[in-house]
Parts: C-alpha cells; sequence; structure tokens
C-alpha cells in the first residue's frame, strides 16, 4: 500500500486536530462513480469521514451507500494519504471497491442542498477534471485541495493497474 503526503500552503507548523475518513474507487465497465453536487458541479470520489469505533473499512462501505446508494466489497486497500492544511492533519484510505448490490441513499440536509447524486463517469474524464486542480486556487482552496487529492489517488490507481 502507498502513502502519500500533501503539503497546504496555509498549513500550520504543527497540526491540532485531525480527520479521518475513507474513499472508495469504484470502476466498472470503464466508468468510475463519483459524487456529483448538481448545484455547483463539484465532484469527489465517494467517501466521508470514520465514526467512533468504526474501522476504515466499514466507513468506506457506509459512506457510498450513504451517498450513491451502491452497495459495495472493498477488495484492496491501495493508498493512505496525509493532507495539511492549516491546524488539521487529514487522512484518507483509499479502497478500490466493487459493487455488489443496491442500497438506500441517506444524504446529509447539507448534501441535499448541495443536490448530491451519484454519476458514473468514463475514467479518463476523472482524470482530466482532477487534473485540473490547480486552476480552482483563485475560486476555492478547499476544491483545488480536494480536486489534488483525488488526482493523487487516481494517478496511484492507475499506477497499480501499470
Amino acid at each position: 500500500m502507498k502513502t502519500v503526503e500533501i503539503l497546504g500552503a496555509n498549513r500550520f507548523e504543527t497540526f491540532s486536530k485531525t480527520r479521518a475518513g475513507s474513499r472508495a474507487v469504484v470502476v466498472r465497465d470503464g466508468m468510475i462513480l463519483l459524487s456529483r453536487e448538481a448545484v455547483t458541479g463539484w465532484r469527489l470520489i465517494p467517501g466521508g469521514g470514520l465514526e467512533e469505533d468504526e474501522t476504515p473499512e466499514a466507513c468506506c462501505i457506509r459512506e457510498v451507500e450513504e451517498e450513491t446508494g451502491f452497495i459495495v466489497k472493498p477488495t484492496r486497500q491501495f493508498l493512505t494519504l496525509y493532507e495539511y492544511y492549516e491546524e488539521y492533519r487529514y487522512v484518507s484510505h483509499y479502497f478500490i471497491c466493487e459493487v455488489t448490490g443496491t442500497g438506500r441513499m441517506r444524504l446529509t440536509d447539507a448534501e441535499k442542498r448541495r443536490g448530491l447524486e451519484p454519476e458514473w463517469l468514463p475514467f479518463p474524464d476523472a482524470v482530466a477534471i482532477f487534473a485540473r486542480h490547480q486552476e480552482y486556487a483563485e475560486i476555492s482552496e478547499e476544491q483545488r485541495g480536494s480536486y489534488l487529492r483525488e488526482y493523487t489517488a487516481l494517478e496511484a490507481y492507475l499506477a497499480l493497474r501499470t
């Protein structure tokens, strides 16, 4: 498994808060499953934060169902990514997953307001979207950082395939 660090330009000397989560790379017939905000068009690899006493694998399964309605089975953890922004250290565990069924989306009120929906996109298109992460630096540091994270993860995923 690969480990990568991303050091944000706005990071503090030391971090005082940690947020951990899991994300699922689900590829089927050349398409990747993403979570897309209909209001903004912002896309992310499905996933989210670990709950108390939850394993990264269990978090991955729960978050994908909540955001997309798909039930997945993690087959391999291939990346742990550490990001440092301001006083935070973000830890993202990335899993390769297979769809095993359908469940029920359970969106938060904020996700409902943003119009979060599942989207299957050709894999090369997703890579191209996330590769443009630097274009968002002037607009939103959060989006720039998120897209850099997702681009880094997809590059690590591709490296496994070659």
